[in-house]
């Protein structure tokens, strides 16, 4: 596990535990890292929690999908294989996305809608850092990134 999908999960759990809420996030075992569709689900009994994560960290100013994502396999991108995914377990999914920054200066985090990922997909144009602000900033704290609200379900 990265260290930032281990942030990820610390920050959700931490959501729900602050909350009193029943609900956890966990990185799924792998047989294989080139099988692997998704970097972290999250359980709740709530379906609005019930989430599927991918998490990119990045030391550039924008996310590009053939540069950031695997190789296709089987002529299937990572995008589609999450959309797949995510269609075949009623999940609502998010890309994770974190913008290192250079030493001494703090990271940026973010959760975008898979929705989001998709149509910049498709349109074949990266993720700025100005595209990831419209969506859920994820400020540091001590204890690592904060979620404070996931917002409407967005499946």
């Amino acid at each position: 596990m990265s260290d930032f999908e281990r942030e990820i999960v610390n920050c959700l759990n931490r959501f729900f535990k602050t909350r009193h809420m029943q609900g956890f996030a966990y990185r799924p075992r792998q047989q294989k890292p080139a099988g692997r569709t998704i970097g972290i689900l999250v359980d709740s009994l709530n379906p609005k929690y019930n989430l599927a994560i991918e998490c990119k960290s990045i030391i550039d100013k924008k996310l590009y999908f053939s540069q950031h994502f695997p190789a296709a396999k089987n002529n299937l991108h990572q995008v589609d294989a999450v959309a797949e995914f995510l269609a075949a377990t009623g999940r609502a999914g998010y890309l994770a996305l974190e913008f290192r920054q250079e030493p001494g200066t703090t990271s940026e985090a973010f959760l975008l809608p898979w929705t989001v990922v998709v149509s910049h997909f498709r349109e074949n144009k990266g993720i700025s850092i100005g595209d990831a602000r419209d969506g859920i900033t994820l400020p540091r704290s001590k204890a690592g990134y904060v979620l404070e609200d996931i917002g409407p379900s967005l499946k």
